[in-house]
């Protein structure tokens, strides 16, 4: 059965472009100009994918997205010119799967959106491990095996661990991972997280199996 991807944004050409790309990838694709439609459309239509500009004529799109997690937990992708920092930790914050700033490439739209089904995909399996390289992470247990050997992980490390394979690729900032891992009212030293990644780094890795890359400059992100 086809996905059906609800689209809002008040540039008619931007919600064009994302629509044919939706589309050659097969998907059903509705669009909204407004907040009005917006609503309109998704209280009548079962929609599997939401890609939100926050800046809209009539409704801001983070208020849009709050009503909307009060009563379902529909993937979401924010697309915004704003390019601030502290725009996306808020937009992550206020229940956002991701957050793309304007201008974009369509094509990575189109990879995030499928990160984002694979990750659904791997918490919907009822085997509740999964298997990367030589880890074995069952996250029901929260145990963790290196080559049939437990690994002993605090919980932050876990918890570190468990956002990066549930999303492979994506190149995480420090803040971003403060407000993942401990919380968007974490007040502590921001290098913090330097130290817990080098912990599970030393723990999972070793000279032929490299799992977490630091982007110099941005954060770190998971490797497939």
């Amino acid at each position: 059965m086809k996905k059906n991807f609800l689209v809002v944004d008040d540039q008619k050409e931007i919600v064009e472009v994302i629509k044919a790309y939706l589309e050659k990838e097969g998907y059903n694709v509705y669009t909204a100009y407004n907040g009005k439609q917006t609503f309109d459309i998704y209280e009548n239509e079962n929609i599997d994918f939401l890609i939100l500009d926050l800046m809209l004529p009539d409704i801001k799109g983070e208020e849009i997205l709050q009503k909307i997690r009060k009563t379902s937990q529909v993937p979401t992708i924010m697309l915004t010119a704003k390019s601030m920092e502290q725009d996306r930790i808020n937009g992550l914050d206020i229940g956002a799967d991701d957050y793309i700033v304007k201008p974009f490439s369509p094509k990575e739209l189109l990879a995030r959106i499928r990160a984002i089904f694979r990750r659904i995909e791997k918490n919907n399996v009822k085997n509740d491990i999964l298997t990367i390289g030589d880890l074995d992470i069952n996250f029901e247990s929260r145990e963790v095996t290196k080559s049939n050997n437990v690994i002993d992980l605090t919980k932050t490390e876990f918890d570190l661990l468990k956002l990066f394979v549930e999303n492979t690729q994506k190149v995480f900032t420090r803040d971003e991972l403060i407000v993942k891992v401990f919380g968007y009212d974490y007040e502590g030293y921001d290098r913090t997280i330097d130290a817990h990644v080098k912990n599970l780094r030393h723990k999972i890795e070793d000279k032929n199996n490299k799992y977490i890359k630091t982007v110099y400059g941005v954060g770190y992100k998971f490797l497939e």
